[in-house]
């Protein structure tokens, strides 16, 4: 006895994620419409209940974004995408040395 077995519920929950992820997406890039998410259209997928937003050929050579949502996803990839441009000094200020001086008494002698 041969049975017909369909999963629609599963198929109908894909189509309805897809479509919801795309409109989400496409509200974003219309709210921010400079954005890089915007800009490079980056491609979005679901893995273990997180949603990422890449653009590249992998996680480890691209660029990405992760979030629990398709909008943080996309919001961390504009953060990831715009902190591969800027120069390392702009990424993480420095914080000015303290003018403090220890006087030559308490710093200890490494040349003995």
């Amino acid at each position: 006895m041969k049975r017909n077995t369909r999963i629609p519920s599963v198929n109908a929950r894909l189509v309805d994620q897809t479509a919801a992820a795309i409109e989400i997406m496409q509200h974003y890039c219309e709210v921010h419409p400079g954005s890089p998410a915007a800009v490079r259209r980056p491609r979005l997928y679901i893995r273990s209940g997180l949603w990422v937003a890449l653009l590249g050929p992998s996680v480890e050579e691209g660029v990405v974004g992760i979030g629990s949502t398709v909008e943080a996803a996309l919001r961390a990839f504009d953060v990831q995408y715009l902190a591969g441009l800027r120069p390392p000094d702009e990424i993480r200020p420095r914080r000015p040395r303290s003018s403090s001086k220890k006087s030559a008494a308490s710093c200890p002698n490494f040349d003995a």
